[in-house]
C-alpha cells in the first residue's frame, strides 16, 4: 500500500492507502471520494477525474500522453504544472507521500 493525500472540494484532506497497479482514480473512488466523478471509467475521454498535483511530484510523475495532455488543456480549470487526469496515473511504490486535490467540475 502506498500512502496518498487526498483533498476533496470542500478543501479536506485524508490519506489514503493506494493499491499499486490500479489508477490513481481507481484509488480515489475506492476510497469513497465522490467528489471524483469519473464519468467515462477512465478511458481517457473526459475529465471529470482531474486533480491538481500537488509540490514537485508533478514532474516525478510519468509523463503525460498526447491524448490526455490535449484532452485536459481544454479544461476551464487547468493549471499549468498540476493539472493530471487521475485515470492515466498508476500507482506505484515511488508515489509514496504524492498529494493531489480534486479539482473543481465547472
Amino acid at each position: 500500500m502506498v500512502k496518498i493525500s487526498v483533498t476533496n472540494l470542500a478543501g479536506q484532506t485524508r490519506t489514503i492507502d493506494a493499491d499499486e497497479g490500479m489508477s490513481l482514480m481507481e484509488n480515489i473512488r475506492a476510497n469513497d471520494f465522490d467528489d471524483l466523478q469519473a464519468i467515462c471509467g477512465g478511458c481517457c475521454s473526459c475529465c471529470t477525474c482531474h486533480v491538481y498535483v500537488e509540490g514537485d511530484w508533478y514532474d516525478k510523475l510519468p509523463a503525460q500522453a498526447d491524448d490526455e495532455a490535449m484532452l485536459i488543456e481544454d479544461s476551464e480549470c487547468f493549471q499549468p504544472g498540476k493539472s493530471r487526469l487521475s485515470c492515466q496515473i498508476e500507482v506505484s511504490g515511488d508515489m509514496e507521500g504524492l498529494a493531489v486535490t480534486i479539482a473543481p467540475e465547472v
